[in-house]
């Protein structure tokens, strides 16, 4: 009869160690172990069923697409931590008077529901990181595990109070832990959730609100602590969640970003994104440095980000002409007070390019009104009021030749206006066209490149440069993208907003007419043919069932870009390095202002003689 295989020892400790290998002070967490390995098999065999049910799932669109790709990702994500860590999910143990409590990098339950692992994060782990000797919170002692290819190769003991004691405890002043703490940063970051201090766990565990600053030297462990925070914050802080914009992780390079993503996973979260600057805006993958001391100093200056929102309006002015629009319902005079009243249309804040759209429905709606209270109230003698003069009426600044010689043709052969008259006015060529020229669709790199090719331009829109340094500023290439341009082109970029907005509105609002007007028909087929006594087809005229029949229109989305924001909370490493002008990008993207600020002022490349908090007070931020 086979033979079952003895389980393999989760403990592996070199000879050194050989006090610690005694059973007395490792049976019960060689049995915990076994038991975290077992349901770890178990839930890797599960998963990757139900994962591979999720992916045989027919294609579908809308939030059942939307759900079945977040049920995906979420699977897919909890599979890769069990299958990169194993048992060694596990972090260690501490243990209470309510019993032994062991810490994971994430919660796991096995087949009974019976709880093997608490999440690091959770509260109930808390006193795992944060007990001190004057502070024990409860404990009577911790034990924390270093593994080495998915075996504890050292642990390390402490007691808090003399019950501890009892408990078997291994005191060991040469532990492996000590040295890994005290040992010199390498170039890639190890995994360190196991060895986290208690003022370390402090800065982890510190709520969300406001801006905490990490200043330290080289190997203090700010940005692993950092990052420890950005993974606490995503799973833990009910205002950072995914749902309420997720973290967003901003380091100075690619490669050092490369070593943050081998950090994160073992944090079992993966759902912090990370970028550099340049990842911010496309101009940035191929933008170089600034070559020019003074170009980069100007460019720094936060003020310059606020030269963008003149150069934009620039293009933002109403005709100071009339015109006429000849429609087959009605011939309609578009004076420049028409104009200034629709250009005041669209909300503070609104996009440039999705304030186009709401500028023309204005002058629709202006013009379409105008034109009904004149035909609801008309002067005694068949023409507007003296002080509404009506579609039918002369309006100030009409033609002189259609004042004398067209004036029945252009103001008395229309009929009443309708529907059908706005949206001849919303068609109309000649109306979207001058539209288009009074508001136009603009290209965020040439609003940019313009101010360093015309002097004049850059000089109404940035009115404190001194003549000098308007010169300074100006170059023969328009877009040759230096890294300090990228925050102007990211402020112009946010400014103008998307331009195919309002195209796509226009696409989803034809496509829900023409599907209302292809149900009509079904509905107008049905009701004929119905030969019931009751006439039960006819409820389908109801205005509820049919836009329940309709549905909304499908058309296709733009992508979204990941980076924009808002995220709910940001970690910037580094920060000693931004300029005024960069830190604009990240508050722009970050409405709650709740950041975390990793940096070391010695080591600053330009200097940093002023405070975290003066800093922060002058680009828009407090510490």
């Amino acid at each position: 009869m086979p033979v079952t295989p003895a389980p393999r020892r989760a403990f592996a400790l070199p000879a050194r160690l050989s006090a610690k290998d005694d059973p007395a002070l490792i049976a019960d967490d060689e049995t915990h172990l076994a038991a975290i390995a077992a349901a770890v098999d178990h839930q890797v065999a599960d998963l990757t069923a139900r994962l591979d049910v999720a992916r045989r799932a027919p294609g579908r669109s809308g939030q059942a697409a939307f759900d079945r790709d977040q049920e995906i990702h979420r699977l897919s994500a909890r599979l890769r931590m069990l299958r990169r860590f194993g048992v060694d999910l596990c972090l260690g143990r501490m243990v209470r008077d309510d019993g032994v409590t062991y810490i994971g990098r994430v919660g796991l339950t096995d087949a009974a529901g019976e709880r093997l692992l608490v999440d690091w994060r959770s509260p109930a782990a808390a006193p795992f990181f944060g007990a001190t000797h004057g502070d024990p919170q409860g404990l009577f002692s911790r034990r924390r595990y270093r593994w080495t290819d998915g075996r504890v190769t050292d642990y390390w003991d402490e007691v808090f109070r003399t019950e501890g004691l009892a408990d078997h405890a291994a005191l060991d002043d040469q532990s492996a832990f000590l040295a890994s703490l005290a040992a010199d940063r390498s170039p890639r970051m190890h995994d360190v959730l196991g060895t986290i201090a208690a003022d370390q766990d402090a800065i982890v565990r510190a709520g969300s609100a406001g801006t905490l600053v990490v200043d330290g030297g080289p190997g203090t462990g700010k940005t692993v602590v950092a990052l420890h925070r950005a993974a606490y914050l995503l799973s833990s802080d009910p205002h950072v969640g995914e749902h309420h914009g997720g973290v967003l992780f901003v380091g100075p390079h690619r490669p050092y970003l490369d070593y943050v993503a081998g950090v994160l996973p073992g944090l079992g979260e993966e759902g912090v994104r990370t970028c550099t600057l340049a990842d911010l805006v496309p101009e940035g993958a191929a933008a170089r440095p600034e070559p020019d001391p003074t170009v980069a100093r100007l460019k720094a200056d936060a003020r310059m980000i606020a030269a963008v929102d003149p150069a934009v309006a620039l293009s933002e002015q109403p005709p100071t002409e009339g015109m006429l629009l000849e429609t087959p319902s009605a011939d309609v005079w578009v004076d420049p007070r028409d104009w200034a009243e629709a250009f005041d249309a669209p909300d503070p804040g609104t996009p440039h390019h999705e304030a186009q759209d709401v500028i023309a429905e204005a002058l629709v709606t202006i013009l379409a009104d105008r034109l009904a209270d004149a035909v609801a109230e008309p002067h005694e003698d068949g023409f507007g009021s003296d002080e509404n003069p009506g579609w039918d009426a002369v309006p100030t600044g009409y033609p002189p030749a259609v004042r004398d010689d067209e004036f029945d043709a252009y103001g008395r052969s229309a009929p009443e206006p309708g529907a059908d008259l706005r949206q001849e006015l919303a068609d109309h060529p000649d109306l979207r066209r001058a539209v288009a020229r009074a508001w136009p669709l603009l290209d965020p790199d040439d609003v940019v490149g313009d101010l360093w090719t015309v002097p004049a331009y850059l000089r109404r829109c940035a009115p404190w440069l001194t003549p000098d340094e308007v010169a300074t500023l100006q170059r023969t290439d328009a877009h040759a993208w230096t890294d300090a341009d990228l925050p102007l082109l990211d402020a112009a970029r946010r400014r103008l907003g998307d331009p195919d907005a309002a195209r796509r509105r226009r696409r989803a609002a034809a496509a829900q007419a023409a599907e209302r007007a292809r149900m009509a028909d079904v509905v107008d087929h049905l009701i004929a043919t119905d030969d019931s006594d009751l006439g039960v087809m006819s409820m389908l005229r109801g205005q509820d069932l049919q836009a329940a029949l309709i549905g909304d229109a499908q058309v296709p989305a733009p992508t979204p870009d990941a980076l924009a924001g808002p995220f709910a909370h940001v970690v910037v490493d580094e920060a000693q390095e931004l300029t005024d002008a960069q830190w604009q990008m990240l508050l722009a993207r970050c409405p709650s202002r709740s950041f975390t600020v990793v940096g070391d002022r010695a080591q600053a490349r330009h200097g940093f003689a002023e405070s975290w908090t003066e800093r922060l007070t002058r680009v828009g931020r407090t510490a």
